[in-house]
């Protein structure tokens, strides 16, 4: 089996790969790349493995006119910069000693040894440079049947770093079956380790949550989570009951997958914090879950939040009451969001200043919304 496409094609990628193979050395395609071609999805980071050392790679990259960045030295990454791209290029390695998030670890020579040492098996899948696909550990299979298995011992691959927990789940929602449930022992040895979650750090916690919620459809690996003690572990007090049903609103009514809008469904105790939200981000999840509670009209939804926003609210105010999508919903938001507020500051001065002015204007604002916005500034005035 081969994978191809462009960015295995591509001048720039060759141009890493050849500068270790005429040396001698191997240069394999490994992880989301290979994975994802497989699979026929878009394919980002280009990861190279090798059996050059560091010092190596770095002395090629300089010697092939290529630029060399020392991003993880230590643990035998360098980034060869080629046509203005950064390509990953790793040493096999193995890992020595693991603290949960950081490891000790050992170069190695041989590709088996690295691979045992990744996280799932369809991560541990090699492409040679001209496609040829190489599976050390039975990763094809479980690639083909899209089903997310941890390398070996689950429980071990966990303790190791209790980010794969997340991971698990995250990687569930984006390329496992989805009619299929998921990974027994993968969900066992997550239900064992849930305190591990606590010692992680929030940034990469937030990070996984929203590469999470940002999947086509995430509720199934959600729900697996509530189940498993995880959910609760990283948001204290949320609920996944209202996220499929958001799902299929979404879907209904054309909207793209939004992170922020289902961690909105999910609820929870202080998600903000516990998950590292920018201010933005922090600020639109008060506003989506404060407007889908006050019962506001569609319209007047379109007007202050625009449309988009608006339609947000609405479906996740649905979600929350198990309710349908209205379609008249989508008329008066549309209408709403059009709709100009015919009277300015301007209008009431002199007669109106001070706060006395905001209360005036607020009041006609007020009447020029409850007449459908059909009131006009002389209506008004």
């Amino acid at each position: 089996m081969k994978v191809s496409g462009a960015w295995i094609e591509d001048k720039a990628t060759q141009a890493v790969c050849a500068m270790l193979t005429e040396a001698g050395y191997q240069a394999l395609f490994v992880g989301g790349c290979v994975r994802n071609a497989l699979l026929e999805m878009p394919v980002g980071d280009i990861d190279i493995a090798t059996d050059a050392r560091p010092e190596m790679v770095m002395e090629l990259a300089h010697a092939a006119g290529l630029k060399p960045v020392p991003t993880g030295l230590e643990h035998g990454t360098i980034t060869v910069v080629s046509g203005h791209i950064g390509h990953e290029v790793t040493t096999f390695r193995e890992d020595v000693q693991t603290f949960g998030r950081h490891a000790v670890v050992a170069f190695a020579s041989d590709l088996r040894t690295d691979a045992r040492r990744r996280d799932f098996t369809m991560n541990a899948l090699y492409a040679q440079t001209d496609g040829a696909v190489v599976d050390p550990l039975g990763g094809l299979e479980d690639l083909r049947a899209r089903r997310v298995r941890f390398i070996e011992d689950a429980d071990q691959r966990i303790r190791e770093d209790y980010l794969r927990i997340l991971r698990f789940f995250r990687f569930h929602a984006w390329y496992g079956d989805p009619e299929g449930g998921l990974d027994a022992e993968g969900l066992a040895a997550c239900a064992g380790n849930v305190e591990g979650i606590v010692g992680l750090s929030r940034e990469r916690v937030g990070a996984e949550m929203r590469k999470l919620l940002a999947a086509p459809d995430p509720a199934p690996s959600v729900a697996a989570m509530q189940a498993t003690g995880v959910l609760a572990a990283v948001l204290p007090g949320s609920d996944a009951r209202a996220l499929p049903l958001l799902v299929h609103l979404e879907s209904e009514t054309n909207t793209a997958p939004d992170a922020i809008l289902r961690l909105a469904a999910l609820g929870g105790e202080a998600a903000a914090e516990r998950l590292r939200l920018s201010r933005a981000e922090a600020r639109r999840l008060d506003s989506l879950r404060g407007a889908a509670a006050d019962m506001m009209h569609a319209a007047e939804l379109g007007y202050r939040h625009g449309f988009a926003e608006g339609r947000a609210i609405l479906l996740l105010r649905a979600a929350l009451l198990e309710n349908p999508w209205q379609a008249r919903d989508a008329e008066d938001l549309a209408k709403g969001a059009k709709a100009r507020f015919p009277v300015t500051a301007a209008d009431l001065m002199p007669e109106y200043t001070g706060p006395a002015l905001g209360e005036r204007l607020h009041a006609l604002e007020r009447r020029w919304i409850e007449s459908g916005f059909a009131l006009t500034r002389d209506d008004l005035l």
